[in-house]
């Protein structure tokens, strides 16, 4: 047997990433393919038709297979960089906002419409430090790359420039990319605060539905995959992680909460947000 899993191709680097993984897993002996889409919700749909074995699965794409399926899913595993991440809401140093409620009245700047670090998540910090999204806030969304669930990050630094020119007041994006766009020159170095973070939460997944040995077997492989060989770092250097992190779902609250604040997704994992098209 062939495990098949689907990837969304967000950037040309995950041909080469999922190449390298299947010569790797070829070398242990296991058969391994993957399929390529160009949106999340193409390849949930396939995963909970059966049409593939697995899917590396962004977080708001876990959401909705978990709801497509009534839960019949799980997560293999995660990258361990895809723990206990937090969003930020960043404004430029020399503005006079100290936090978000002095929010109130202005524009905030957030990525794309189902992005769930920079804005479904964000959206909901802010709802909960008392502003309401669309009335006592304005919303700004960056719709870059739509339908990669925020993998194109290309909203984010759209908003972290409106920011720094003075289009927005402030600016919602994940920790790390606060720190990559001041590294990027995109941000000024200390020319920025953080007056909100958000609780830890988790990002991607590999997931699969309806366990059996072939794909407990991929999960061990995964999980055994040695950093110190050369190859595999490499690998893993593209992918953004240092190991493979047994799969969890306590890190997907925050984000099934949004979901639900923002109609998102129904419970039954339909789509429900206006205006989203993939």
């Amino acid at each position: 047997m062939t495990l098949v899993m689907g990837a969304v191709a967000y950037d040309p680097k995950v041909v080469t990433i999922w190449e390298g993984f299947r010569a790797w897993f070829a070398r242990q002996g296991f058969g391994f393919d993957f399929v390529l889409y160009s949106n999340y919700e193409r390849q949930v749909d396939d995963l909970a038709a059966g049409r593939i074995d697995a899917a590396w699965n962004s977080p708001l794409a876990w959401v909705r297979a978990h709801r497509l399926t009534g839960g019949g899913v799980v997560p293999l595993v995660m990258r361990d960089t895809d723990q206990d991440l937090t969003s930020v809401v960043v404004v430029r140093d020399d503005s006079p906002y100290k936090d978000i409620a002095d929010l109130k009245g202005e524009t905030v700047a957030t990525g794309a419409i189902d992005s769930p670090q920079a804005t479904l998540i964000p959206r909901s910090l802010i709802r909960e430090r008392g502003l309401r999204p669309g009335d006592d806030v304005t919303i700004r969304r960056f719709d870059a790359g739509v339908g990669l669930h925020g993998d194109h990050i290309g909203g984010e630094r759209d908003a972290a420039r409106a920011m720094m020119s003075g289009d927005v007041a402030a600016a919602c994006m994940v920790d790390a990319n606060h720190l990559l766009f001041v590294q990027e020159g995109v941000l000024p170095p200390g020319g920025t605060r953080v007056i909100g973070r958000t609780r830890p939460y988790d990002h991607c997944n590999m997931t699969a539905a309806r366990m059996d040995p072939d794909k407990e077997r991929f999960r061990d492989l995964l999980l055994s995959m040695p950093v110190a060989d050369p190859g595999v770092r490499r690998l893993f250097d593209l992918e953004g992680l240092t190991a493979w992190r047994p799969g969890r779902t306590d890190g997907y609250a925050a984000l099934e909460q949004a979901v639900d604040e923002d109609a998102f997704y129904d419970a039954a994992g339909a789509i429900t947000a206006p205006g989203y098209r993939p």
